[in-house]
């Protein structure tokens, strides 16, 4: 369920089913009924089972600051459906919303699609309409079949793989390598981050079948930390970048900057605009995310660690942020992750746990995660806005984890 959208599908008599269907014939099909508006757009096209919104908002932060005018879709939303399309940072408009939908209309789009597929198109409508200079385009779930596969794009970027999805993408991490790998196109670039051996293989497979140059980091290029900075290198461009200063910590972070400015300059040259280190250098200390590692009142942050690879990550970063200081866990989390797995990792740098429910569907119940908890202060909590805003006085870091759902719902009771 995305927040708002039934409202405008209601006001405007415009029917998309709420269900998952892998494929792209239907998204062709009403692109063809909009005219196409997708192939008057310049898009980088993301995929990646963690990394992906960091990675667009350092990419989004050195267009912007390099003079572009830039369209980003994202899933899932922040507070509702208008925070997925954004141009310059800023939501779409309920009135550009409502032509949007005028347009399905009359297009004939009722009851073709899902509600994913639909806000696809949505974005790309927008985007051409507002004649943006680059779409950062991530992809819903995979990629060979997800909707947003139906663009050429400059440059592909394929942040991460583990597993997950795995109803739908496959239980081992060739398959779900083998979904990733579809978002790459014939003779342009992809950029990939560090990525375990059986999926680097899929993906080098893949690239090379479709003349696709593989940019890989740790290969191609690289990024180190030199006493609180970064150092970015890049050895094909003979490039490096030093003094690179993050807002966002972690050294999953600098991985994600890097894979941020190596697709930047295949950008750049295909757009023919002259790169700007000091925009980069801008840009990365301004970047940041809603959701990741973010303080949102005193001593309680924001993260949506959501399976055992972000939770991994999250338990490192605060381990080098918080190393001497008490930490507390609120966690709501979907049935269909890897929970368990997740709670012993995040279990090694806490033994207070707090679990909560929320609206989702998909959502496991409190009492459940609470059965699978080995904390030895591990409860259910009902009133967690209460609780946070109490935490904020309290010793010690609290972070609410586990989904990004549970985020947006805490967030628009916490922060009103």
């Amino acid at each position: 369920m995305i927040p708002r959208f039934d409202e405008y599908k209601s006001k405007w008599g415009v029917d998309s089913d709420q269900s998952i269907k892998p494929g792209l014939e239907a998204m062709e099909q009403a692109l063809e009924l909009l005219q196409n508006p997708e192939k008057n757009l310049s898009f980088v096209h993301i995929a990646g089972t963690n990394g992906k919104g960091s990675t667009i908002a350092f990419l989004e932060e050195i267009a912007r600051k390099s003079g572009l005018t830039v369209g980003k879709f994202t899933s899932p939303c922040i507070v509702d459906v208008h925070d997925q399309l954004q141009i310059n940072g800023r939501p779409i408009s309920e009135n550009e919303m409502n032509e949007l939908f005028i347009q399905f209309k009359k297009a004939g789009l009722s009851g073709k699609l899902t509600d994913f597929e639909l806000l696809t198109c949505g974005a790309f409508l927008y985007f051409a309409q507002q004649k943006v200079d680059l779409v950062l385009l991530e992809t819903g779930m995979g990629g060979r079949e997800d909707s947003t596969n139906v663009i050429m794009p400059i440059v592909s970027i394929i942040t991460s793989i583990a597993l997950e999805h795995t109803r739908f993408l496959g239980s081992t991490i060739g398959s779900i390598a083998g979904h990733k790998a579809g978002i790459i196109k014939a003779d342009k670039p992809v950029v990939v981050g560090r990525l375990p051996i059986e999926a680097l293989k899929v993906i080098e497979n893949e690239a090379y079948g479709k003349k696709s140059p593989l940019i890989a980091l740790g290969d191609q290029f690289e990024v180190s930390m030199e006493g609180l900075t970064d150092v970015y290198i890049n050895d094909e461009k003979g490039l490096q970048i030093s003094k690179l200063v993050r807002r966002m910590p972690g050294s999953h972070q600098a991985d994600n900057m890097a894979l941020a400015i190596t697709a930047f300059f295949e950008v750049a040259e295909f757009l023919r605009l002259a790169v700007d280190i000091a925009a980069i250098r801008n840009a990365v200390q301004m970047a940041s995310l809603p959701g990741r590692f973010e303080q949102v009142l005193p001593n309680v942050y924001f993260d949506g660690a959501h399976n055992p690879a972000s939770a991994e990550k999250l338990v490192e970063t605060i381990k080098q942020q918080f190393p001497s200081e008490p930490i507390r866990f609120v966690v709501g989390m979907l049935a269909d992750k890897d929970v368990k797995a997740v709670l012993q990792l995040l279990e090694q740098v806490s033994d207070e746990f707090y679990f909560v429910d929320f609206a989702n569907d998909r959502a496991m119940a409190s009492k459940e995660m609470l059965a699978l908890s080995n904390a030895s202060q591990a409860s259910q909590l009902e009133d967690y806005a209460s609780f946070l805003e109490a935490s904020a006085k309290r010793e010690g870091k609290t972070f609410v984890t586990g989904s990004l759902y549970l985020l947006t719902e805490i967030r628009e009771q916490l922060l009103i």
